[in-house]
């Protein structure tokens, strides 16, 4: 390839070996093993422009030019830069004459990879990485990366130092669903050293990130001053420790399909939650084994061991009548009565007042998402412009029915099972000082024909959409607003 503009750029010499040497092979195996193993619409690779991303680039060219045309994969590359190095603009750059040379389309996208509070550079820049990945993917789409025997025996070591159970230890899958596509590594079992032999034997130069020398970071201490060592002692201990890896992932392949089947077992009437006194009826290591595989079905971080065991002794086990809380990035478990609630962290409810222009929905902000009114036809005498909302009040009082009591708004949420820790959120609808509804739950006025909330708080608990006649809404009514979601996902 021609030289590339631009500081970091390493360009080893020419190699005088045959270029299809032994060293290729077991690559160019491994990636015919992956094209035939799933099928493929279109292929992309995650293209750093350093020499491993660079050396899988050159290989899937060389392999998909080969194959007839009605086998052959579209190609593309995606690479990402995370804005954390000055020349960050020279490798793209590279990148993108480098996949001109091949013909290959590529993709240059931006991230946000500033860390946040508690969050290591690391972290911040791969969860970015994978986000924009997850959005590129289509059905059909795989994503390949270059990443190898040794990247999994550091994976593995990183896990063990950091306590991880047997799914950290499993270290990264060979492939694994990525958005609407798969996420793909398919020299997972070959070595660093056959990668660095092959991009030799073809000349390739490739982006050397002078980060990638700092042993402030986790993975470069280890690459650079302990498994150096480690293999002076143990000569094979990446493939050592990777095949612990592929042992680990097994273990924690059985332990899933035994945690779906437990799952069942303590699921709870209503969707998307867990009982409390059946997980407390079960041994706690099976209690851990099942909240792990339910959180990750939902799509939650998994929470570490002592927030496992406030789960099990501040949450599981508190009074019914409690309202105890165990949050952690991204995820908050709440329990009411007999059941267990995951869902993302609620905001801070409400606290100021506001007023409904009539004839118009209400737009409440952020997740708590809108209320609406049907036309208000007949004799009515709800007057609209004297509508406004609160919430969060005390001391009130509901007539659901013309002929029946009135009744406290505690008891109303009791009765339709609303949980205390939920009940800040629901929007309070008055007239003038009249209280005419308690949205999600009840009609408090009979001038009221239906009032609509749909919200994005992610927990549906004992609120429906809809409160009165349903049928006074225009068959448009379902449609969630913009930038929310329908009570109840």
């Amino acid at each position: 390839m021609n030289a590339c503009a631009g500081s970091g750029v390493s360009r080893p010499e020419t190699s005088r070996r045959d270029p299809d040497s032994k060293a290729a092979g077991p690559l160019r195996d491994a990636l015919r093993l992956s094209l035939e193993g799933q099928r493929a619409t279109r292929l992309w690779i995650a293209f750093s422009g350093g020499r491993d991303s660079t050396a899988l680039l050159h290989a899937v060219v060389q392999l998909v030019n080969i194959l007839p045309p009605a086998e052959r994969p579209v190609l593309g590359a995606v690479h990402i830069d995370h804005g954390l190095h000055a020349d960050s603009a020279h490798w793209a750059a590279h990148c993108r004459a480098y996949c001109a040379e091949l013909a290959v389309p590529i993709r240059v996208r931006a991230v946000d990879a500033a860390p946040q509070p508690g969050q290591s550079p690391e972290e911040a820049a791969r969860e970015a990485r994978w986000s924009l990945w997850r959005q590129l993917l289509a059905p059909g789409d795989q994503l390949w990366l270059a990443q190898h025997q040794d990247d999994q025996a550091e994976t593995l070591l990183l896990a063990l130092l950091r306590g991880a159970g047997v799914k950290g230890l499993a270290g990264m899958p060979r492939a694994r669903v990525l958005g609407a596509g798969l996420a793909v590594r398919p020299w997972l079992h070959c070595t660093g050293a056959q990668i660095a032999a092959y991009a030799s034997a073809h000349g390739l130069g490739w982006i050397e990130d002078p980060s990638n020398r700092n042993t402030a970071f986790d993975r470069n201490y280890l690459r650079q001053m302990v498994f150096p060592l480690l293999r002076e002692r143990w000569p094979a201990a990446s493939g050592t420790l990777a095949r612990t890896a592929r042992h680990c992932a097994e273990a924690a392949e059985l332990i899933e399909t035994a945690s779906a089947d437990w799952l069942v077992k303590v699921e709870s009437s209503d969707p998307g939650r867990l009982s409390v006194n059946a997980l407390l009826s079960i041994p706690r290591d099976r209690r851990h084994a099942v909240l792990r595989h339910w959180l990750a079905q939902r799509g939650f971080r998994m929470p570490n061991q002592r927030r496992l065991e406030q789960i099990s002794h501040s949450l599981l086990a508190a009074r019914a009548d409690a309202s105890p809380l165990v949050a952690w990035s991204g995820c908050e478990l709440r329990r009411y009565r007999d059941d267990l609630f995951a869902l993302e962290p609620l905001p801070a409810p409400p606290t100021i007042g506001i007023e409904w222009p009539a004839g118009q929905c209400l737009h409440l902000g952020g997740r708590f998402g809108e209320l609406s009114l049907p036309p208000l036809r007949g004799a009515t005498r709800l007057n609209e412009d004297s509508l406004h909302v609160h919430f969060g009040l005390h001391g009130l009082r509901c007539r659901p029915r013309p002929d029946g009591p009135s009744r406290s708004l505690k008891a109303l949420f009791q009765q339709c099972g609303v949980p205390s820790w939920l009940r800040p959120y629901v929007p309070l609808v008055f007239a003038g000082e009249q209280l005419v509804a308690v949205a999600g739950v009840a009609l408090c006025d009979a001038r009221l024909p239906a009032l609509r909330w749909l919200h994005a708080l992610g927990v549906s608990a004992g609120l429906t959409d809809i409160i009165g006649d349903a049928g006074r809404f225009a068959a448009d009514a379902e449609k969630p607003p913009p930038g929310t979601g329908v009570a109840g996902q």
